[in-house]
């Protein structure tokens, strides 16, 4: 599966589609494993389709032609299965990662999933790992990475174009020589030259000529592995807490991972770099620190001129007014120890605030020698000394970014492989959790027609499970199943689809044990509620013509699992072995006419080789209308007992169960006190 044909092949994969997966590192491998999480990293992929995606992606692996789930009853059994699953996840991710799970009738699909199943079966739902899964969600790639204080160069248009696509996050220019280079140093703290022509070049600044950074885009631009991991940092750790608490295999050392974690700070920024601490302190504190310096030594002048007494000869003031001397030739004439010493103060303590070093020396240039009252500093050298720190704080920042965005670059993948694992074992559990709640097991998967469930409960019935019968039941070909009015045909009859569905997704069923034929179709038509009208009548009559019918009037399965055209099965042979479930079809039509059409539906699909139960009240109609024998099962009644039936729920092989009235009617001829004239007796020989 490599390749933009291939790609593209995969139903649900258009062009659009193929281009977005291409962004990924190995979209074969994620298509061919199910990898919901690594599918949703693509561009404009979000995890519902990344889900669609893959189970497209299954079908094409496995040669599946799709289209088990027949009838929109049987799909609804399907969406009933999945969501017992999908209601034991934690995350999100894993409800969307079980729905590519679906029911299929190829033996390499069904054994796929169920070699994952019996692996997760084994797993122990601990409750402190489901808690920890709850802070867990897949990777999210940040879209909105900026760098402002850096650019790429390049002299040529087609690596314009490339630079511009391989590094969206920075600005390129086109230069056509050193002097436009020289300009672009002054305007950004970083320019990176990506033609050899620029080599030697002697331009002010930070210049870097580096023909392969395109290759690398992280040297360029070390915020974009920073900011993904600042922005997963909760989701990174949480995964490391569940591989802790799970006592799973790591992809890689957490504590190494998230001692590189620590290094980060929300925005994406190195933290706990002294340096780069102390750097950006300075520039932050530099207006702050020079007006306080200013102060120190205008306070120690001020002090040093009110403790001195000057004394100035008449002749000198004389000659110092003649010269239009004023208070600074003063100062130097009779305080220039004190200023010197008051310049000094104000120089240390803006070195000391500001903790200095390297530029110490421009520090001290800030004041000025010559004497002047109040003291000022010299705006020119504080420019010089702010770009001196700034651009020192960004070289450092951007260094520092680099070394540690090489780290994290380098444990990228297993930190994504450390979060998948713990979203894979939500997936895991979520089954172990369904197999236990539902005291599941494993069926056994054959070859030939029909189906065995012994100690089946059905977990879709409207009343705990605990309190759920169990029921044992086998059908080898077509069976009419009889059985009173609230007796559980229709509740058989969703544990057969159910126990046959969730063993064709690959998965454990609620039975204490089950052996299911593998079929390709699950046909289940619901109970219609009320007689049909003509055309209705006409189109149902047709379904089950297409059904048993030589010619195959099947249609396409769609790309996620459903059917291109609503109810139609897949497209497919008509020998392809199909299971038939139908709830009281008597009921489209008049009863005599319905026992007849049910006979012959029955035999057609007898002739088939096809697994069918019909639930129906007219059992005994049907076997008298059908031209070969149909097996009859039945839902026995006990009796009434205070109005209420009991009854035995596991249906009886080769019985004709009796209705209701036919139980009432029983109960009222052995009464012999109400039946003086045994007119309920010879009611009851009605029924024989």
């Amino acid at each position: 599966m490599s390749g933009q044909m291939e790609l593209e092949s995969v139903p649900g994969v258009g062009a659009k589609t193929a281009a977005a997966l291409r962004e990924l590192d190995d979209p074969e491998a994620a298509l061919r494993d199910g990898d919901v999480a690594s599918l949703a990293r693509a561009p404009g992929i979000s995890e519902g389709r990344a889900a669609r995606i893959a189970r497209g992606a299954i079908r094409a692996e496995h040669d599946d032609p799709g289209g088990f789930t027949a009838t929109k009853r049987a799909r609804e059994i399907h969406e009933d299965a999945l969501a017992l699953l999908t209601d034991r996840t934690v995350t999100d991710y894993a409800a969307k990662r079980l729905a590519t799970i679906y029911p299929s009738g190829v033996r390499s699909r069904i054994e796929e999933v169920r070699a994952f199943a019996e692996s997760a079966m084994a797993r122990e739902p601990d409750p402190a790992v489901l808690d920890a899964l709850s802070a867990v969600e897949p990777l999210a790639e940040p879209g909105d990475v900026r760098v402002r204080d850096r650019c790429l160069a390049t002299r040529d248009a087609e690596r314009y174009a490339d630079a511009q696509a391989a590094i969206p996050e920075v600005s390129v220019e086109v230069v056509d020589d050193a002097r436009q280079l020289a300009e672009l140093a002054r305007s950004y703290s970083t320019v990176v030259a990506l033609d050899e022509a620029f080599a030697g070049v002697d331009v002010d600044g930070d210049v870097r000529v580096e023909p392969n950074a395109l290759e690398e885009p992280e040297s360029v631009v070390p915020e974009r592995v920073l900011t993904f991991f600042a922005r997963n940092r909760d989701r990174i750790r949480a995964a490391a807490e569940v591989h802790r608490v799970a006592d799973l295999d790591a992809p890689c050392d957490p504590e190494t991972l998230l001692s590189a974690l620590d290094q980060l700070d929300e925005d994406g920024s190195v933290s706990g770099d002294e340096e780069l601490d102390r750097l950006a302190t300075a520039v932050d504190d530099l207006d702050a620190a020079v007006s306080t310096a200013e102060s120190v030594a205008n306070d120690h002048l001020r002090e040093a001129i009110e403790e001195q007494d000057v004394t100035i000869e008449g002749t000198d003031l004389l000659s110092l007014v003649e010269r239009g001397a004023g208070v600074d030739s003063l100062l130097q004439r009779e305080l220039a120890d004190e200023y010197a010493d008051a310049v000094e103060k104000a120089r240390d303590h803006l070195v000391d605030a500001l903790a200095l070093r390297d530029m110490e020396a421009t520090a001290r240039r800030a004041f000025p020698d010559e004497p002047a009252y109040p003291v000022e500093h010299s705006e020119d050298v504080v420019a010089r000394l702010r770009e001196e720190l700034t651009a020192a704080r960004d070289q450092r920042a951007t260094r520092r970014k680099r070394e540690l965005a090489d780290d994290l670059a380098e444990i990228r993948e297993e930190a994504a492989a450390l979060v998948d694992a713990a979203l894979e074992l939500d997936v895991e559990l979520a089954i172990a959790r369904f197999a236990a709640d539902f005291d599941c097991t494993m069926p056994e998967l054959t070859e030939s027609e029909g189906v065995a469930i012994e100690g089946g409960r059905s977990p879709l019935l409207d009343v705990p499970f605990d309190e759920v019968e169990p029921v044992d039941y086998a059908v080898e070909g077509v069976t009419v199943l009889s059985g009173v009015n609230s007796g559980g045909k229709t509740s058989t009859l969703d544990l057969v689809a159910l126990v046959t569905t969730l063993a064709h997704m690959g998965l454990p069923v609620p039975a204490a044990s089950a052996q299911v034929g593998r079929i390709s179709e699950l046909h289940y038509h619901a109970k219609t509620q009320g007689t049909l009208d003509a055309g209705a009548f006409e189109a149902t009559l047709r379904e089950f013509g297409d059904l048993v019918a030589d010619v195959d009037h099947r249609s396409p399965a769609a790309a996620d699992g459903t059917e291109a055209d609503g109810d139609g099965p897949a497209a497919g042979t008509d020998d392809r072995p199909v299971m038939v479930l139908v709830d009281e079809l008597e009921s489209i039509t008049e009863p005599g006419a319905s026992a007849k059409i049910m006979a012959g539906i029955l035999e057609a699909l007898g002739e088939r080789q096809a697994t069918a139960i019909f639930v129906s009240h007219l059992a005994r109609d049907i076997r008298e209308a059908a031209e070969t024998d149909i097996s009859i099962d039945g839902i026995e009644a006990k009796g009434l007992e205070n109005g209420e039936l009991r009854v035995e729920r596991s249906p009886v092989k080769g019985k004709l169960a009796r209705s209701t009235p036919e139980l009432i009617v029983e109960k009222l001829a052995d009464d012999g006190a109400d039946d003086a004239d045994g007119f309920y007796g010879d009611l009851l020989g009605k029924f024989e």
